[in-house]
C-alpha cells in the first residue's frame, strides 16, 4: 500500500477558491482510477490557503499510472501546481 500526504499552500490568496475547485475536481476524477483506495482533499480551518491531499494507492504502479491520467495531467500538473507551494510527505501507516 502506498500512502501519500501532500501539503499545498496557495501562493496568492486571490487563487484560493480556484485551487479549491480544481482540487475538488481532481479528487473526484482520481477516486475513479484503478488502484485508488482513498483520495481526499482537506482545507485548513486555520489557514484557508493550506490544503492537504491524503492519498492511498494499492501499488506504486497504480500511483505511477495516476500521474499519467486525466486528473493529474489536465488539472493538477498544469493548473494547480503553478499556483501552490508543494510539500510531499510519503508516509507509512503505523498500525497500533
Amino acid at each position: 500500500m502506498i500512502y501519500a500526504n501532500i501539503w499545498l499552500t496557495v501562493k496568492d490568496p486571490v487563487n484560493i477558491e480556484r485551487v479549491r475547485k480544481l482540487l475538488g475536481e481532481q479528487a473526484r476524477l482520481s477516486r475513479g482510477e484503478p488502484g485508488c483506495v482513498r483520495f481526499e482533499v482537506y482545507q485548513s480551518q486555520n489557514d484557508a490557503a493550506r490544503f492537504l491531499l491524503v492519498e492511498r494507492w494499492d501499488t506504486a504502479e497504480a500511483l505511477d499510472v495516476h500521474r499519467t491520467a486525466q486528473a493529474y495531467t489536465t488539472i493538477y500538473q498544469p493548473q494547480v501546481l503553478p499556483l501552490v507551494h508543494r510539500e510531499p510527505h510519503p508516509s507509512i501507516l503505523i498500525d497500533g
